[in-house]
């Protein structure tokens, strides 16, 4: 387990360490930010990413089950998700990326809590505008909808880490930055460490769980040395 202020990062079972977590955070605050195994057959450290269906269902219903969460997979996936924990996305952001792969997007489902779209921001898509021009000398950015175009973290990429599959920073960021200040985040499937390093930027309070220690090393260092 690492501690750093407000930054705690657990190794172990989500299911196990989460029953553990119990009486000792205020779950009325938590809400769960997670892009959790797909089950495609990724080829992660530990973790087998391949039940069958209903086992794989019945896991996340277990895992997240009906506290505030905010779930990042393909569509498809998080209507079945809906339809076995019984409940409905209060909000859905549509991701795209460009990829060589059949799926070039992914959606992120609020459930049980409505994101505020006025704390955050995106770049203006006709920057050359006068009038654009001066809002962006003023800092300004441009109102945030709910279709963020953002390329994914590739073997190239600059934050790329070891991970397999590994979140976008800016991602993360725009997540966590229209939530409530005073929630807690709780990432169960925490791999790199992406939510927590969003967490860190924007002064919230971030519980990482993760299953592969190697994964762990590399969530607290990218964390601590974040800004």
């Amino acid at each position: 387990m690492f501690y750093m202020r407000d930054v705690t990062i657990i190794n172990g079972d989500c299911l196990i360490e989460l029953e553990k977590l119990k009486g000792k955070i205020d779950f009325e605050k938590v809400i769960f930010v997670s892009d959790p195994p797909f089950n495609v057959g990724y080829h992660y450290n530990e973790y087998k990413d391949k039940m069958s269906e209903e086992d794989y269902y019945t896991w996340l219903k277990e895992i997240f089950g009906n506290n505030k969460k905010v779930i990042i997979h393909y569509p498809e996936e998080l209507y079945k998700f809906a339809f076995q924990v019984g409940e409905f996305p209060e909000k859905v952001v549509s991701w795209v990326y460009n990829a060589n792969t059949p799926k070039q997007h992914r959606d992120i489902a609020f459930f049980n809590v409505k994101p505020d779209f006025t704390k955050s921001g995106q770049p203006y898509k006709n920057p050359k505008d006068k009038r654009i021009k001066k809002l962006i000398e003023q800092g300004r950015r441009a109102r945030l909808y709910d279709w963020w175009e953002v390329q994914q973290v590739k073997n190239v990429s600059k934050e790329k880490t070891a991970h397999v599959c590994q979140m976008p920073k800016l991602i993360m960021e725009r997540i966590i930055e229209i939530l409530p200040k005073d929630c807690i985040i709780i990432d169960p499937f925490m791999g790199s460490g992406t939510t927590g390093v969003a967490c860190k930027k924007l002064g919230r309070k971030f519980v990482g769980i993760e299953l592969n220690a190697e994964y762990c090393k590399i969530a607290e260092a990218r964390i601590f040395n974040s800004q």
